[in-house]
């Protein structure tokens, strides 16, 4: 995407949803230690099918006119050096924590070495782990770093679209999109959760569910950006990204609604979440403080959602501690392990990602034009 438009907006947007998403498990830590069947911000979770979403409309855009002169291994590559150096750091981090807390289950059982180091090595490939790694005893399928099952789906996603997907004529991706929004919504249901966030337990009907998640987002942005009419608004792009941002925050805010969440979270990834996904790709801020701040919106956002969540299982330990003086203050140690993911994130982008890709990428380049 080097010579083509950025979606600077979008990135803007990818931030607001990753602070959502950071919020989102902070308040479900609250719930989950003060045993409390829902949490405040209860549709939260759909950032992640905003996620998704946007991801397959951005690979659409860089890469459909490209498999002229672009090979899967190319492709792959590529797709590897952006994702995978915050996947080595989510899990590396993962186990610090897991150590420093003991090494134990919640239930207070030890795994076992054997568990632990299986877990640490299929996370370290991304891919999940069975029940009998489960080394935290959470039914989590990356037990070391919980978001990274929606990265997992990402990369599936990045498979079928690379060998299937980018084949497809525009009427052949419309069906597809079809059919797998409608057993996506038909999952959530007849399914167990009575929400649609499935894809990070390793039960099946969440796996299925998980593949029929990301199928339909992924494809839904697919499918936007073929039919994406590239018109910029320049003179109230900023106002326009803002505007958006609060609608999603507000649609991410809303309550448990009962019986009606499925419905109400369908909605949102099928109709609301495209119209600000396509009205943000036409907003242009180009300069100033507003361009800096979208921009750092976007560029912290990956490395804050892949690392984030340690800093919820420290939380959740010392809350389950009972002892010291945080664990009887769960507002300080909520702002405290906000903080410290906000700050993590930031220092992750600016000193491990973006270095780091940077040298893969001009590795990469060498390598080819050496024939290697």
């Amino acid at each position: 995407m080097d010579t083509r438009k950025r979606f600077i907006c979008l990135d803007g947007m990818r931030g607001v949803a990753a602070l959502m998403v950071l919020l989102y498990h902070l308040f479900e830590a609250i719930a989950f230690s003060q045993n409390k069947p829902e949490q405040m911000l209860f549709h939260g979770f759909l950032a992640v099918d905003f996620f998704l979403i946007l991801s397959g409309f951005v690979m659409g855009y860089a890469y459909n006119n490209e498999w002229d002169t672009m090979s899967y291994l190319k492709f792959f590559k590529k797709r590897l050096i952006r994702l995978h150096p915050m996947v080595i750091l989510g899990v590396v981090l993962g186990l610090v924590v897991f150590v420093a807390q003991g090494a134990m289950r919640w239930d207070s059982t030890f795994p076992g070495g054997l568990a632990i180091a299986t877990s640490f090595l299929l996370s370290l490939l991304l891919l999940p782990s069975p029940q009998a790694f489960d080394v935290r005893g959470n039914t989590e399928i990356f037990p070391l770093d919980g978001p990274l099952w929606s990265l997992f789906f990402e990369y599936v996603g990045n498979i079928l679209y690379a060998f299937l997907l980018r084949r497809f004529s525009e009427r052949s991706l419309k069906a597809w999109v079809v059919a797998s929004g409608m057993l996506f919504l038909a999952t959530g249901i007849w399914g167990p959760y009575g929400t649609l966030g499935y894809g990070w337990s390793s039960e099946g009907i969440s796996i299925l569910g998980g593949f029929l998640r990301m199928s339909f987002d992924f494809s839904l942005g697919l499918l936007l950006i073929r039919i994406f009419k590239n018109k910029s608004h320049k003179e109230k792009g900023f106002f326009v990204f803002l505007a958006c941002s609060t609608l999603l925050i507000l649609l991410l805010s809303v309550p448990s609604i009962g019986k009606y969440n499925v419905y109400y979270e369908f909605i949102c990834i099928a109709i609301f979440f495209p119209v600000l996904l396509m009205t943000s790709a036409k907003c242009v801020v180009s300069q100033g403080n507003k361009a800096r701040a979208v921009t750092l919106l976007g560029n912290i956002s990956y490395p804050l959602y892949a690392i984030h969540y340690p800093f919820i299982y420290l939380y959740i330990g010392i809350i389950f501690s009972g002892t010291g003086f945080l664990a009887s203050h769960n507002e300080l140690l909520l702002i405290i392990c906000g903080a410290a993911s906000l700050l993590s994130g930031y220092l992750s982008m600016r000193f491990y990602d973006i270095p780091v890709r940077k040298k893969l990428c001009a590795k990469d380049s060498s390598n080819r034009k050496a024939g290697r």
